[in-house]
């Protein structure tokens, strides 16, 4: 097939998956996913290979913005406590929870390369989160709560894959050195999210009466935000969610209610081709590792791939209902904790399940480097990447299939 025609192709099977998925009210991701892994076994349809950097450009800064101008700013406050705590914190434990499950569970891992596994695979996506939760009528906290998760996360996971990637290729790891790097990156990414959020808004107030372009800036500006960030080497995640709450906040507050509708059915179509590309891409990446695996270490690579898995969401689940139970326990101790910040444990199984792999996770394990700086090729990556594509596909299907059975269960809607 020439490019387009399999370009075409893959866009027909995408809306033909997401119509077919709504119709009969199965998860649109997971659908996709399989539609997605079956076309890449199809012997006419040659590899597609993801380059990583192209994905982080192209498929984040307009999703996260999205994700971002609709969460409540008021909500993402009142609850900040708890997405700080996932957001960061459990990003950190996740990492070293799977480092030692993959250090002594898989021959030859040594503790870097162990660490390089578990920061690949210790963030959400808000992709999967909102993906998979979308028409399942959760309540509004528990939303707030994981769409600010995941929204936050990326940063923190990119930054403990930089050291992970430095020890591997021998550079020496100084606690407050990293610690301060992660600052800066943090900081960093706040500031220009911030500042261009600012300029965006007097820009957009001088010409809101030309629709289109009002309607172009607003597509511009996400990847400019992130490409400036990144260029000074801070966090263009952060930069791009910056945006979008500051001008959520904004447009609330300034704008009129016709600018917020345009937004919103302008914002409405991207976000439905690449919410669909993205879990489509994600399967046809199977059939491709599969092939750079001897058959056999597949099965004893996808068994590595369940246990850690399955290990993550226990690390998940104790986490949630530590950060429940603090919660509660500084409220009742009359500490500065608002009662809205409060949840259940029904709600706490909810944003257990909810904490799934995506393509943030898949961007960085395609975009392991192939060589150490002495040339000589980087250990175990294509183990790496199996196991890494295994765990995302693992998490994706097995949650995606589980959360709305858990909801209907705990009859939470």
């Amino acid at each position: 097939m020439e490019n387009y025609t399999i370009i075409l192709f893959i866009m027909a099977v995408m809306i033909a998956a997401s119509g077919l998925a709504e119709k009969f009210r199965l998860p649109v991701p997971v659908l996709l996913l399989l539609a997605g892994i079956g076309v890449g076994f199809i012997p006419a349809i040659p590899g597609i290979e993801l380059n990583p950097e192209i994905v982080m450009l192209l498929f984040l800064p307009p999703l996260l913005y999205d994700a971002a101008f609709n969460i409540s700013f008021e909500g993402f406050k009142t609850n900040i406590n708890t997405i700080g705590a996932l957001a960061i914190g459990l990003v950190f434990i996740t990492t070293a929870g799977i480092a030692v499950i993959a250090h002594y569970l898989i021959s030859g891992m040594t503790w870097p390369l162990a660490f390089v596994l578990g920061a690949i695979l210790s963030a959400t996506d808000a992709v999967a989160a909102i993906g998979v939760t979308k028409g399942l009528g959760l309540p509004h906290k528990t939303m707030t709560i994981l769409e600010g998760e995941s929204l936050v996360n990326d940063a923190s996971a990119l930054v403990a894959y930089r050291f992970a990637i430095a020890a591997v290729t021998g550079i020496a790891f100084v606690w407050w050195q990293a610690s301060l790097q992660f600052l800066m990156v943090l900081g960093g990414g706040f500031l220009i999210g911030f500042v261009i959020a600012q300029l965006l808004f007097r820009v957009l107030k001088f010409f809101r009466t030309n629709e289109m372009v009002v309607s172009a800036l607003l597509l511009l500006m996400p990847f400019v935000t992130y490409l400036l960030a990144e260029h000074f080497q801070v966090s263009g995640v952060i930069a791009v969610v910056m945006l979008g709450l500051g001008m959520s906040r904004m447009s609330q507050e300034k704008f009129p209610k016709k600018f917020k509708e345009q937004s919103r059915n302008f914002w409405e179509v991207i976000v439905f081709l690449l919410n669909g590309l993205i879990f489509l891409l994600i399967g046809l990446q199977f059939p491709l590792v599969l092939k750079q695996i001897s058959s056999a270490q597949v099965w004893p690579f996808i068994s590595y791939a369940a246990i850690i898995t399955v290990v993550t969401i226990l690390i998940r689940l104790i986490r949630v209902y530590l950060q429940q139970f603090n919660l509660q326990k500084a409220f009742q101790g009359k500490r500065k904790i608002s009662e809205e910040a409060l949840f259940d444990s029904k709600t706490s199984l909810i944003i257990t399940f909810s904490g799934m792999r995506g393509i943030v996770s898949l961007a960085i394990a395609i975009g392991l480097p192939a060589t150490l700086k002495n040339g000589a090729p980087f250990p175990m990556r294509n183990e790496i990447i199996f196991i890494s594509i295994a765990v995302v596909l693992m998490s994706l299907l097995g949650q995606g299939l589980i959360l709305p059975w858990i909801v209907k269960k705990l009859n939470l809607t």
